[in-house]
């Protein structure tokens, strides 16, 4: 079998459940017993007519034209058994099951063709997010690190939240945020913001000049698109890899959640505006909050995709609340953990959600031992 031959089948079977693969084989089964059952007061090969259309929702052009040519030889079969193969009302019968195989192989076709297409755009869309929201590593600088991104439209891979980890001169440098806005606009904004956030990480020594930097990038994107209420909340981390000592920038965002084996607690940084909206304030900007991260402590950085969730009920998720009940600080096991969580409790999440989790290299403190 041709690769293109293979590709066809694998498409032609491509998300189509189980059940509906089977309605054909279950249509010829219902009516030949019927035709054992009831010859004498039906015909039961008409029914035989809609054979061709289901089995394009399965299977692919060549499947239809065999099912086609059996259908019609299964009708001939039974108006022969009573005597009625030429009679014209089942020669019309004929004539409507080869006409619904042609509409049959058409249908399959197209369906295929879709799909094919459906296959290239879901392709293109995943290195796209790969090209703007890079994969996180598995560690970086003096961090193991975790994440998880899923964007509200689950056509679409890329929302309004962003992510980036950089190694830099001045440590591991994390950034996390959410655009103002929905669709392609605030995916133009987010490629904008991550492109300007890899380029200057390394080049700029002090976390709120790098902060500033972004902010006047993002209103340079505002002017360009005549966008005046243009901005994104951010969080923005350095982390020394020899000390653990960090540096934290809020730019109107969530607080992190630090966790330990002493419990959960927010680290708190002077909240300033977000970034594209520094323009409004002529106040020098605060001391970015300062603290260490000690080995057996994970800080979580989030959206509100995560904060803002809500349960049948209409309350909030409770992030602080649920860390605290879920199983140690390995960032991989962690954010597997809150992925659940909050869609049990919550269902369906209606927003972009982004989480990054973060701690020191070496041995997590909730693995097994050997």
């Amino acid at each position: 079998m041709s690769t293109s031959q293979q590709q066809t089948g694998a498409l032609s079977g491509a998300r189509t459940p189980q059940w509906v693969r089977a309605l054909p084989m279950l249509l010829v089964v219902v009516d030949l017993t019927a035709e054992y059952a009831f010859s004498a007061h039906i015909a039961a090969g008409f029914p035989l007519a809609v054979l061709p259309v289901l089995v394009a929702f399965g299977y692919g052009p060549g499947a239809v034209a065999l099912s086609t040519v059996g259908a019609v030889a299964l009708q001939g079969l039974m108006a022969e058994r009573v005597g009625h193969l030429t009679e014209q009302h089942h020669l019309w019968i004929y004539l409507a099951t080869a006409l619904a195989g042609v509409l049959g192989a058409v249908l399959a076709w197209q369906r295929i063709r879709q799909a094919h297409d459906l296959v290239q755009v879901r392709s293109v869309a995943e290195a796209l997010q790969r090209t703007v929201l890079h994969p996180v590593p598995p560690t970086s600088g003096g961090l193991r690190t975790a994440g998880l991104y899923r964007a509200a439209q689950a056509e679409v891979p890329i929302g309004g939240d962003l992510y980036s980890i950089c190694e830099t001169r001045y440590g591991t440098r994390v950034l996390l945020g959410d655009v103002r806005g929905k669709g392609l606009d605030a995916v133009r904004t987010v490629a904008d913001l991550l492109g300007a956030f890899r380029a200057v990480a390394d080049e700029t020594a002090h976390l709120n000049d790098l902060a500033d930097l972004l902010d006047r990038q993002l209103q340079r994107v505002a002017g360009d698109r005549d966008d005046q209420e243009l901005f994104a909340t951010a969080t923005l981390l350095q982390h020394d890899p020899a000390t653990g000592h960090c540096l934290l920038v809020n730019r109107g965002h969530h607080a992190p959640l630090l966790l330990g084996p002493a419990g959960v607690r927010a680290v708190d940084a002077p909240e300033q505006l977000p970034l594209g909206l520094g323009g409004l304030s002529a106040a020098a900007p605060a001391a970015p909050a300062d603290f260490t991260l000690e080995p057996g402590h994970t800080l979580l950085l989030f959206t509100d995709g995560l904060s803002e969730a809500r349960d049948p009920s209409g309350a909030f998720y409770p992030v602080a609340e649920r860390l605290a009940t879920l199983p140690g600080t390995d960032p991989d096991r962690l954010v597997a953990a809150l992925d659940e969580d909050v869609r049990t409790r919550c269902g369906l999440l209606t927003d972009d959600l982004a989480i990054l989790a973060l701690t020191p290299l070496g041995p997590a403190p909730d693995a097994p031992s050997d």
